[in-house]
């Protein structure tokens, strides 16, 4: 396997430097850069493209989530949190996070979590160029202070909430800390349509299209929800059955 590139970011020195000193006696590893707060992670993880980011949670600027939304697609394909705090685990694995740390961190622990990051970017490595990208068969995602596991295949349809999404199942909404962008990557492109900047929708659920005005569409899904289909997703039409 390649080497892994990976960044450390964490407000502490002395926690940045055993993470650096452990790193350093790891042969597949190379750090190649350090951070000690948020807004100057999001400028060097956009610049490097790390493979591995150890990220503090509680930091100066920007939390580590906060970094991470920030991203976008610039997300490193392995993230592990380090944090003093308990509390924020499920924070972390609602944003998919390989691992959790809690300070001090043990080397045992410290080695787990490298094994789990060098076993995630194994499986991102191993995907052949042009082969289709594998998707979750269920997301998981922070309701009432738990972690439930929505099934993809019971999404009606995806609507953009501020910084978060929001995963309409029958009567039932979620909201997920995601981008529109974010979201479309991770969900079946063969079921799921993106009909606006805003609405993604599963084919299959929808029920009937009204025409609007200045070439936009009325998409009514079988739950009785509605959203528009704007004028720039026209291309789309064929994958709801009509012609662009």
């Amino acid at each position: 396997m390649p080497l892994i590139r990976a960044i450390i970011v964490d407000d502490e020195p002395l926690a940045r430097e055993r993470l650096r000193h452990w790193l350093s006696g790891e042969p597949e590893v190379v750090l190649v850069g350090e951070c000690s707060q948020g807004t100057e992670a999001v400028t060097v993880l956009r610049r490097d493209r790390p493979d591995l980011v150890f990220l503090d949670v509680q930091m100066p600027g920007l939390t580590g989530v906060e970094v991470l939304r920030a991203l976008g697609d610039a997300v490193p394909p392995a993230v592990v949190f380090v944090t003093a705090h308990e509390q924020f685990a499920v924070d972390a694995f609602e944003v998919q996070a390989v691992d959790y740390l809690l300070k001090p961190v043990s080397r045992e622990r410290f080695k787990t979590a490298l094994s789990r990051a060098s076993q995630r970017l194994g499986a991102v490595r191993t995907e052949a160029p042009g082969s289709e990208v594998k998707v979750p068969d269920r997301l998981a995602v922070k309701h009432n202070g738990r972690i439930v596991f929505v099934p993809v295949a019971d999404i009606d349809w995806v609507g953009s909430a501020d910084n978060y999404v929001e995963l309409h199942v029958g009567a039932q909404t979620y909201l997920m800390r995601e981008t529109m962008n974010g979201i479309a990557q991770r969900l079946p492109v063969d079921r799921f349509v993106r009909v606006s900047r805003t609405a993604i929708v599963q084919i299959a659920r929808v029920r009937q299209l009204e025409p609007l005005f200045h070439g936009e569409y009325s998409v009514e899904l079988q739950t009785g929800a509605k959203v528009t289909l704007s004028r720039s997703h026209r291309d789309q039409l064929p994958r709801l059955g009509l012609p662009g």
